[in-house]
């Protein structure tokens, strides 16, 4: 019979899978001898089986009831226990940490009679008692009842007025239960359940449907989380940090995770439960403070985070409580960091012999990167500054002021700038949090839920921004010297130094980028990302090369890693003066013409490959012969039929216009492009291969790589090759000749296609159109929204590879091209090339290289070198 729940002495930390990571890190806690209160876990298994039946699977509330009777046994009293109750908090736990966005309810077993048991265990305590019987009733009503919360946040708000919470007398509290009972049975018809083990029942449930809440589904995209892993659930005996000023609750971090500098970061708040302090609804004191409010504590949470760190080796995020002067430990994980952090936090756990300098390089990723090349502010321009909070997550963001998710997400559809503004954020703003460009609170400290999540997406974050009185009714806020910043306002947030400034404060390039450049490393991070980039090109196989089609762009490659050029497009060389010449060629009425627009346009081409054998160096270069339609290179039909129209007329405007006509095609990305092109207009892809022989010849150590496109079938490929191979015989230079495999029947009988390439080059951009049946440039605007929403894709094809249908055609076409051509050479120079998880995709199924835009080139030196390295550790496992 299936297993669904451990208790927390059987589990550890290698079993995230089903028991998820708050699970599987409180049994490590448990078993490394930490004060973790007892509980046990539900597995991930019984929470899949209960979305997939709509009910729990068989022998799951018996095998609960006895790990309950086994709690109550060890804790000497039982749930809800009239004079001395057990309580205990449902809390959600999946494999992957998802802050915020699913379900938690605390104080379980409360209800009118042990509330005064409660007390009583609090040595007479009334005050405590009812705040967390009204707590219970407030997150029980919202997370499993689906109340809205702001019913409850009203009736509170009223109650308290100008005052804090922690201020409201014993006897407010109590008319405050009843006026949250109320609530209750106006909004649901039944009253709230009084029977502890019901209570546990529900909220069980309702973490299970949590998983899929509009918001997690939300986050999960985002971060590329599956959806089919489903969540665990956790059972634990409550512990109260809101019994006293003697008690409270706090988040630690065992490094800073904006930074990644040692010391002792976190926040504490007094006589409070877990969720005020993420929730930020209460302003936190630093977590250092804690020494002179409970020295004994605070030393022995010190000695605690040593010893986690030490045995995860790694930044750790701990989640504690302090009740009466006892620490309790009710969470830890593997921190979410700032990019900044992450590659700190990497060399320093190096220098300390903690981990390994290869350990290191997967400790980081190629998004991370890509974030510390963002621009920043400029230091030296004018600034208005207007207030200072907490630097919560890194990063320079500018634009207008809203007040509310809603219309964060319509004016960035829309494709505005803005920084989203509120009190503080709760997982609902999951959605506005996404669209903006960066975050703002007022309340909250670097453990609130706006710098976890904003930490987590590399999302520019300040919070704790007290010195604004932000009014989200009102649609403004209001700083110090009375300066008023309406919705829509322009304003610009530091995310490293938590400053505010009114208006829009210019950028630079970031210190990553110009280390790029070729600047020595002088800072610490800088020299973070120079150590664990050189060990990624010492252990990478993968090559990695640009998509460059001018000297400045190969030259900018080169100074970012780039070894040769995997993609030289040749299209742009038809363009701005020199689209006469493409005219000339398509109005030519008999060879000769031909022959001459052609050898006007042979110089030209001539001089623009040298100049890229030059800026190269000696290193290979891929050039793709012409791939467009020709009318791609004509005057638009609509503006040249006004033309013609008119007396003004010329008669080669009417020639033209016949021309174009004739080039006319319904869908040119399936039509006269290509080798087609080449194969129709004699001459054209001579020309191109004499010159890129010529220019090749000019500049020594030239390598110049000729790239057929859209073969279809080796009999194309085969009449272009005879004619290309006569052409470098004749010109005295050699040269690879091979295609570009970017059509479905290219993939399929690639061991033909082998026979005729010395190389093949996936052009994935087309290769996905083509498999999906999609028109990039229609389908991203016209429906792509719709379909990440509904979940038909996690992310867009064209962003990562679709590693089931258009990764199986490249798999194919790998595997019978090598067979036919064990020497066969093999890249990508899609867009794909730069993306992460496509990168780690083209290593496993053996390329020899990886071809991306000059900026995403030292994230794929990155993402190589950790594909290299995880292959290795799944070897050794």
């Amino acid at each position: 019979m299936a297993k669904y729940v451990y208790d927390f002495t059987e589990g550890n930390r290698n079993l995230k899978d089903l028991l998820g990571g708050k699970g599987a890190n409180l049994a490590e806690m448990t078993n490394l001898g930490l004060p973790v209160p007892p509980g046990f876990t539900i597995t991930t298994d019984a929470c899949r089986h209960y979305l997939a039946e709509g009910d729990q699977p068989d022998g799951l509330e018996q095998e609960v009831a006895g790990h309950l009777d086994a709690l109550e046994a060890a804790m000497g009293r039982k749930l809800g226990q009239a004079d001395d109750p057990l309580l205990v908090s449902v809390r959600s736990g999946a494999k992957f940490s998802m802050p915020g966005m699913m379900e938690t309810v605390l104080n379980i077993g409360l209800n009118d009679e042990s509330v005064h048991g409660l007390a009583k265990q609090a040595g007479g305590n009334e005050r405590f008692a009812w705040d967390s019987y009204r707590r219970l009733i407030q997150m029980f009503g919202k997370t499993v009842l689906g109340i809205d919360g702001d019913l409850f946040e009203e009736a509170l708000d009223r109650l308290k007025g100008r005052r804090l919470d922690t201020d409201l007398s014993a006897g407010e509290l109590q008319r405050l239960v009843e006026t949250f009972k109320g609530i209750v049975r106006d909004q649901t018809g039944t009253d709230f359940p009084a029977d502890p083990r019901e209570q546990m029942r529900l909220a069980i449930l309702a973490v299970f449907d949590s998983w899929n809440a509009p918001r997690a589904i939300l986050y999960r995209r985002q971060e590329r989380i599956p959806a089919d892993l489903g969540t665990a659930v956790n059972v634990v005996a409550m512990v109260f940090g809101n019994v006293g000023n003697d008690s409270g609750t706090g988040v630690a971090f065992t490094r800073d995770p904006g930074s990644g500098h040692q010391g002792i970061y976190g926040d504490y708040l007094q006589n409070a439960q877990g969720e005020d302090v993420v929730a930020g609804i209460r302003n936190t004191i630093p977590l250092e403070e804690l020494e002179n409010i409970d020295k004994r504590s605070y030393d022995e949470l010190l000695q605690i985070m040593e010893t986690l760190e030490n045995h995860y080796k790694d930044l750790c995020d701990i989640e504690f409580t302090i009740e009466r002067g006892k620490l309790w430990m009710l969470q830890t994980r593997v921190g979410k960091r700032t990019a900044a952090a992450a590659f700190r936090i990497a060399t320093q756990l190096v220098d300390q012999g903690l981990i390994t300098l290869d350990e290191a390089v997967t400790r980081v990723t190629g998004d991370q990167l890509a974030q510390l090349m963002f621009p920043r502010f400029d230091a030296a321009a004018e600034k208005k500054k207007i207030a200072k909070g907490m630097n919560a997550s890194p990063g320079a963001a500018v634009g207008k002021a809203v007040f509310s998710s809603a219309r964060a997400v319509e004016l960035a559809e829309r494709g505005e700038d803005v920084i989203l503004v509120r009190r503080e954020t709760n997982p609902d703003d999951l959605a506005g949090m996404i669209a903006a460009k960066g975050i703002l609170t007022s309340r909250g400290g670097k453990t609130s839920h706006a710098a976890v999540v904003a930490r987590g997406m590399g999302k520019t974050c300040v919070c704790g921004a007290e010195e604004l009185e932000v009014a989200t009714g009102e649609r403004r806020f209001t700083a110090p010297g009375g300066v008023v910043v309406s919705e829509g306002d322009v304003i610009s947030i530091d995310g490293t130094s938590g400053e505010v400034y009114l208006g829009e404060v210019p950028v630079v390039a970031s210190e990553v980028v110009e280390y790029f450049e070729g600047a020595e490393p002088d800072d610490e991070l800088v020299k973070a990302v120079d150590r664990i980039m050189r060990h990624a090109d010492e252990v990478r196989r993968l090559g990695v090369r640009a998509n460059a089609d001018t000297p400045e762009d190969a030259a900018r490659a080169r100074r970012f890693g780039a070894r040769g050029i995997g993609l030289c497009r040749t299209e742009h060389m038809f363009l701005g003066e020199r689209r006469q010449l493409v005219e000339d060629l398509v109005l030519a009425a008999t060879d000769e013409e031909r022959r001459q627009a052609l050898d006007a346009l042979e110089p030209l081409q001539k001089s623009d490959f040298a100049a890229i054998f030059r800026a190269m160096d000696g290193n290979p270069v891929t050039i793709r012969l012409i791939d467009p339609p020709l009318h791609e290179f004509l005057p638009d039909i609509v503006e040249l039929s006004v033309r013609v129209a008119t007396e003004e007329a010329t008669d080669k405007d009417r020639k033209l216009l016949a021309a174009v006509k004739r080039l006319h095609e319904q869908n040119p990305m399936l039509g006269l492009r290509g080798v087609r092109l080449g194969l129709v207009i004699p001459g054209l892809f001579d020309m191109q291969v004499r010159a890129i022989a010529e220019a090749a010849k000019e500049v020594p150590g030239a390598r110049p790589e000729i790239m057929i496109p859209l073969v279809a079938t080796v009999q194309e490929l085969e009449a272009v090759r005879e004619e290309s191979a006569r052409i470098l015989t004749e010109v005295g230079v050699e040269a690879l000749i091979g295609t570009m495999i970017e059509v479905p029947r290219a993939a399929l009988t690639a061991g033909q296609i082998a026979e005729a390439a010395e190389f093949f080059s996936f052009g994935t951009n087309d290769l996905t159109q083509m498999a999906w049946g999609f028109s990039r440039d229609d389908v991203e605007a016209a429906f792509f929204s719709q379909y990440l929403d509904l979940g038909i894709f996690g992310v867009s094809p064209f962003e990562s590879l679709d590693r089931d249908g258009v990764g199986r055609l490249v798999a194919i076409a790998v595997r019978e091209g090598r067979a036919a051509r064990p020497d066969l050479h093999i890249g990508i120079c899609g867009e794909h090339g730069g993306d992460p998880d496509s990168v780690h995709f083209c290593h496993e199924v053996g390329m020899d290289y990886v071809s991306c835009s000059p900026f995403r080139i030292p994230v794929a030196r990155l993402e190589a070198g950790r594909a290299a390295l995880t292959e290795t550790d799944s070897d050794t496992r």
